[in-house]
């Protein structure tokens, strides 16, 4: 593995460098236009340099992007389904907006993005998760006239999980807002104090909610929380189970001048801890989400 990802990190390293040398070149060719551009010949010098510089930056940028690309759809998607149960990964696929929506938890966005998504299985348990970034139209009035500019409301993940079950009612546990959805949601109160000061639980179905929410349950969650920053989200509708978590931070993230090394390797397996610990905290692979009607 470490000579695969030596191999991966070297073609990194020799993208940056065109891109720094394009770096180098622009700043003293803009310094000589605008210092020594009244001379004919160092205007067309400092232009010689900022072009050769815009060259090398594209170029690089070029590079950049396809060797990360080829570790994602190779490496990473290899890695995925040994980390995984039956796990794909698809990096330039993610969560539909019929996905997402169905949550009833996040608003419409006037741009969506989703990126990065996993399926698979956990203890038995069939998930799918992917980044998501969510952005509002939004207008403002200025001396100039209005302009138009966009405002991410939404940048983390999201996880849904499929059961053999179906929830009896629509039950949302959110950390802020409420249910976008117009189903008769009325506001709970469970009985930790700690619980419902931390989140706020709507319902169509109070016993249910109850049901559902015991007080094992409630810690789990609480513990999630803690345990991972950001702001959560759970919805249970129909057989599943959406959680979202709002922490403007995308998984899987390859950046400039950070090595692809066995230590990125293990910050990449700890992106993939929220999805064990919402198994296994929450007890998912149990049958506890519904009552026995007979």
């Amino acid at each position: 593995m470490d000579k695969e990802l030596q191999q991966y990190q070297s073609r990194k390293t020799k993208a940056e460098q065109k891109t720094m040398i394009g770096g180098f070149l622009i700043l003293p060719g803009i310094a000589l236009v605008l210092t020594l551009g009244d001379h004919t010949i160092f205007l067309w010098l400092g232009i010689l340099f900022i072009i050769i510089g815009a060259i090398s930056i594209a170029m690089g940028a070029s590079a950049y992007s396809k060797v990360v690309m080829d570790f994602k759809l190779n490496f990473l998607k290899k890695m995925m389904g040994e980390w995984i149960e039956e796990g794909e990964y698809y990096p330039k696929r993610g969560l539909t907006k019929t996905e997402v929506y169905h949550s009833e938890f996040l608003k419409r966005a006037d741009r969506f993005y989703a990126e990065d998504l996993i399926t698979g299985k956990i203890d038995g348990v069939t998930f799918k998760s992917s980044d998501l970034k969510l952005e509002e139209r939004k207008t403002r009035h200025t001396k100039n006239g209005t302009q138009t500019y966009y405002e991410t409301f939404f940048r983390g993940q999201m996880y849904v999980f499929d059961f053999n079950k179906t929830f009896d009612g629509f039950l949302q546990v959110l950390e802020r807002g409420r249910p976008i959805s117009r189903r008769k949601y009325e506001k709970i109160k469970l009985e930790s104090m700690a619980f419902n000061k931390k989140f706020t639980t709507y319902s169509t179905n109070s016993h249910s909610a109850f049901y559902v929410l015991t007080p094992h349950f409630m810690e789990s969650m609480m513990k999630i929380e803690r345990e991972h920053p950001g702001q959560i989200f759970f919805s249970f509708i129909d057989t599943q189970m959406h959680m979202a978590i709002n922490n403007n931070k995308d998984n899987f993230a390859i950046r400039m001048f950070r090595k692809i090394d066995q230590a990125l390797i293990e910050t990449f397996k700890k992106d993939l801890a929220i999805i064990y610990d919402i198994v296994d905290d929450l007890k998912l692979n149990k049958n506890i989400f519904k009552e026995d009607q007979s």
